[in-house]
């Protein structure tokens, strides 16, 4: 049966935007284009009451190259909403009859809780959060969606009209922006969240965000860091360094905004709005961490057409971070019982280390999943694999992990061959000092492992490793002669010993 193609459409306070999808029947997507267009429902919309004829004409206009773009990829379901500028404006029901003949298709106006809801259902997709207490954040133009949930029990959606868009008209008109127009947002904004939650302290250990405001800020950090990841996709940003950014934001004048490097240029004059309403929602959370969520609304209009249709359960099981790198594993035909016990190795080693070279749970996640996808750059080519296995990990889109953690499984994977780190290695230097000392830990211990099993035979059991001064004796057993795999381990423990500081003996028993 052929895979259909989906379409969703987030008509917005500040943008359009369109995601194609191709879906499979086992539950699963890949975006095909994602097209956004700036059209600025919400300007002048709070003193106007109703959309200006060039922001309607504007919508009209992205709504017809969409339809275009829908056509031509025969796109068999489309879930189209309008959000926010659309619900208040008086005109609001004359553009989306305009646009919904325009585009062929009925587009919704939904509640603002409905775009919490949908904003939840996309995160939840993403995000491994485990018992954790946390909220979820979308940002438009017009307004913001606030989830709090533990775990993946959702506890309540709240809307409030504090967007990008119309807080910056409302307070923020200076150029640059003067010290008391954003003390009045802030003013306003802490008395509608005080409102909204009646004076309750709700305490969280992370915000996941999803909107422009927060790819922006994403990329900003990122660029701040001197970091380079494929995507901000899962990227983890720290108040201060939110905090940082605003205060250099608010420096500047509009046309200075726009070559802030990592920020969208159509976004410069809303994005102090949108980055004050990240820091005031943190600070009233009390969260250290926002992740970026890249996918949002238009991911919950995919994934609940997807439940429709019957290609994704109605009520989906919290994935793993092990089941989304087994299942990239299995797309690039990877060796099964050699990477699991590579994985069992390795995993035996860190837990005879962890307490003594204080090794983090953390790590031990990244060394399993590096473990597990350390080969699957054969699916490439043979010659230079553990290359191939680096730029596909970097790649992924592997559940449960962030950006810097995914380039770190990768690095770890491209270490289990071949040359040890070195300074010509570019990759390598732009990690944090750190990041290459965990790397080369982990680097060292998954070539251990890989070479314990030489044949790829799982003839070996790691019983125990003890450190004597500068000595790491390993005992191993095996179910026949292991000379091979002692022979293997031997030829690749030069990492190890450098990482760790100290000569390795294999003994048997």
């Amino acid at each position: 049966m052929k895979n259909p193609r989906l379409a969703a459409i987030d008509i917005g306070t500040n943008s359009i935007r369109c995601i194609v999808v191709e879906a499979d029947h086992q539950g699963r997507f890949k975006v095909l284009d994602d097209e956004k267009a700036t059209v600025r429902l919400g300007e002048n919309l709070g003193t106007s009451g109703s959309i200006s004829p060039a922001a309607f004409s504007r919508a009209v206009d992205a709504v017809a190259m969409m339809r275009k773009l829908i056509e031509g990829l025969k796109v068999s379901e489309v879930e189209a909403v309008a959000t926010s500028a659309v619900r208040t404006a008086a005109n609001g029901r004359e553009l989306v009859e305009v646009l919904s003949r325009e585009l062929g298709r009925e587009i919704r106006v939904i509640s603002g809780e409905e775009e919490a809801e949908l904003a939840a259902i996309s995160a939840l997709h993403n995000f491994d959060m485990k018992d954790k207490r946390y909220a979820m954040i979308d940002i438009g133009g017009g307004s913001v969606e606030i989830v709090t949930a533990l775990g993946n029990h959702i506890e309540e959606y709240y809307s409030l009209d504090l967007g990008a868009v119309v807080m910056t008209e409302r307070f923020l008109a200076g150029d640059p922006i003067k010290a008391g127009e954003y003390q009045k947002f802030q003013r306003h904004v802490r008395a509608a969240l005080k409102k909204t939650f009646g004076g309750r302290k709700i305490a969280v250990q992370t915000v996941i965000g999803s909107g422009g405001t927060i790819t922006s800020l994403g990329a900003m950090v990122m660029n701040m860091r001197k970091q380079a990841y494929s995507s901000v996709h899962g990227f983890e940003a720290l108040r201060s360094e939110v905090v940082h950014i605003l205060a250099m934001l608010m420096r500047k004048d509009t046309k200075a905004r726009r070559s802030v490097a990592g920020l969208n240029p159509d976004r410069a004059d809303i994005i102090i709005a949108g980055l004050g309403l990240v820091d005031e929602l943190m600070r009233f959370f009390g969260a250290n961490t926002v992740l970026v969520n890249e996918r949002g609304i238009r991911e919950g209009l995919v994934i609940r057409c997807m439940r429709r249709l019957g290609l994704m359960p109605a009520m989906t099981q919290q994935r793993t971070w092990r089941e989304s790198v087994v299942e990239f594993a299995r797309s690039c035909h990877y060796d099964e019982p050699h990477s699991k016990h590579v994985a069992k190795l390795a995993l035996a080693l860190f837990d005879t280390l962890a307490r003594a070279e204080r090794l983090k749970k953390g790590e031990r996640r990244m060394l399993e999943a590096a473990a597990l996808l350390h080969d699957i750059g054969y699916f490439l080519s043979y010659n230079s694999h553990h290359k191939h296995s680096y730029h596909l990990i970097r790649h992924a889109d592997l559940f449960g992990f962030t950006p810097r953690e995914r380039e770190m499984i990768a690095q770890i994977a491209r270490y289990h061959r071949k040359s040890l780190p070195k300074r010509k290695h570019e990759e390598y230097q732009r990690l944090a000092e750190k990041d290459r000392l965990t790397v080369s830990r982990l680097g060292g211990i998954l070539r251990l492992a890989d070479g314990l099993d030489r044949r790829r035979s799982g003839l070996v059991e790691v019983v125990e490793l003890l450190r004597d001064n500068d000595t790491f004796q390993v005992k191993l057993l095996g179910t026949e002669d292991i000379s091979v795999e002692i022979f293997g381990a031997n030829a690749k423990k030069e990492l190890f010993e450098q990482a760790f500081g100290g000569r390795v003996v294999f003994v048997t028993s």
